[in-house]
């Protein structure tokens, strides 16, 4: 689909940026998208992608902010492009995998940027299991064009708190028995008996201050009071946004996150060729250097999923890669804290802008 990006577009850019739909097709025939965004003045420097999280979309990255990682990047000059992977709430609920993202998303959006650029070296900036998933693609070799990537919260070596774990391991078992999906909206409208069984157990377990829908996500993605964020990092107008900015997560992975948990790094599920079985085995297939991110209070993905994975990467290639560990912050409020324009995105692009 291609034409004017609307119903994704932050309100506090609007008729700001030049914006556009652009389709691709996943090697497995899946219909997906990219958005291109635009200031008044062409990009100076290179494309850079933006990859999401599980069950939100790219609009996640627009948050009703002062200045949002969008406004930074391309007052830097960079030409920005976001993807909707299929994890995406605009692409429709669907079972998915980590290693299918890895193998048929990433590598094809790659693909149209440079088709659609010309640039045969881009950078990307990647979130949580849009993070897992690129990271996937980059260590077996699918993604050579990008030579810098700016990965925020976990790649590599996924840890969670104790009782995370444990949740992961008792709950999904039994709840996947009874519906394949979990979906934040629900906190809005509980249309079936599953929707509003889990509405009562959140209502329940949760009484942090908040609307419904973020005490689901953080029902869903975690066992904290909130989970993805520092409630005093988000303004009134991002609370409110966000209730529309979560949906649809597959049971299906969660089943394969909590087996990388248990392995202490990622391992594929889906038995491809392409794909390693285990992520750590063999060398990376990649000459990208990582920058690696964590907020110092994530409580959804400890910072030491971060910590392992630089030591890992270090290893390998000392004094080439990074890692970055943000004070006061958790793990979406990187993107969407009232205060991340001055805290969080001059360190990411400083990184985006070391010559590789």
């Amino acid at each position: 689909m291609e034409g004017d990006l609307s119903t994704s577009q932050n309100a506090s850019n609007k008729g700001k940026y030049q914006q556009r739909y652009i389709g691709f097709t996943a090697g497995d025939g899946l219909k997906l998208n990219l958005i291109n965004i635009r200031g008044e003045s062409s990009p100076t420097k290179a494309p850079v992608l933006l990859v999401h999280g599980a069950g939100v979309r790219a609009n996640i990255f627009c948050a009703p902010v002062k200045e949002n990682i969008v406004d930074a990047l391309i007052q830097d000059g960079y030409d920005v492009w976001l993807e909707n992977w299929r994890a995406s709430i605009d692409i429709g609920p669907k079972p998915w995998s980590l290693d299918q993202a890895a193998l048929y998303d990433h590598p094809e959006a790659i693909k149209k940027v440079v088709e659609e650029t010309g640039h045969n070296s881009i950078k990307a900036i990647i979130h949580c299991q849009g993070s897992t998933s690129f990271t996937m693609s980059a260590i077996a070799g699918l993604v050579p064009q990008v030579d810098t990537i700016v990965s925020n919260a976990v790649s590599l070596h996924p840890v969670v708190p104790a009782k995370s774990k444990l949740k992961l391991q008792i709950a999904v078992p039994p709840v996947a028995l009874f519906t394949q999906y979990l979906n934040p909206q629900w906190g809005l409208d509980a249309p079936t008996w599953q929707a509003k069984l889990i509405n009562a157990l959140v209502k329940l377990t949760h009484r942090e201050k908040g609307n419904l829908v973020s005490k689901h996500v953080s029902f869903a993605y975690g066992t904290s009071h909130p989970t993805l964020w520092n409630h005093d990092n988000l303004n009134d107008e991002t609370h409110e946004w966000l209730q529309h900015e979560f949906a649809h997560v597959p049971l299906g992975f969660f089943a394969q996150i909590i087996r990388c948990i248990e392995k202490g790094n990622l391992i594929s599920v889906d038995d491809k060729a392409e794909l390693p079985k285990d992520f750590v085995k063999n060398r990376p297939e990649t000459a990208a250097r990582f920058a690696f991110f964590a907020g110092q209070d994530n409580v959804c993905f400890l910072p030491e999923s971060q910590q392992r994975s630089y030591a890992y990467f270090n290893a390998l290639q000392p004094d080439y890669h990074s890692l970055t560990l943000v004070p006061g912050y958790g793990h979406l409020d990187m993107f969407m804290g009232r205060n991340a324009s001055k805290d969080v995105f001059p360190l990411m692009i400083n990184e985006l802008n070391k010559p590789h």
